[in-house]
């Protein structure tokens, strides 16, 4: 089961791939916590020790780039070097490039196996 990864929040305004990676997350003992936009999942960012950010980029109120640029912009902020894989349906190499350049840990194009 989950050893030093213990609480994940994965956030995607499609309530069906969040549902979908928590099932498979919590199967393999994560705790898991859901977001529906960027500022929402900073804001449980900022009250929650978390392990790890599954981040989606294509969001409403707050897409995925921002709330990343926010995030690692934030130098005092606990999380400001929590990984992060981002989780998109955005699969060019131009996407990639970016998402990785603004200091996500990996890029990872939907649909995916997990």
């Amino acid at each position: 089961m989950a050893n030093e990864l213990t609480k994940i929040l994965v956030c995607d305004d499609d309530a069906d791939i969040a549902a979908a990676v928590s099932i498979y997350l919590r199967a393999e003992g994560y705790e898991v916590l859901c977001a529906s936009n960027g500022r929402e999942a900073l804001e449980i960012c900022e009250r929650e020790q978390l392990s790890l950010l599954i981040l989606d980029i294509m969001m409403p109120e707050m897409d995925g780039i921002a709330a990343l640029t926010a995030l690692r912009g934030d130098a005092e902020s606990p999380n400001c070097n929590l990984p992060v894989i981002l989780l998109t349906a955005k699969g060019e190499d131009a996407d990639k490039v970016l998402g990785l350049n603004l200091g996500a840990d990996d890029y990872v194009a939907k649909p995916f196996h997990p």
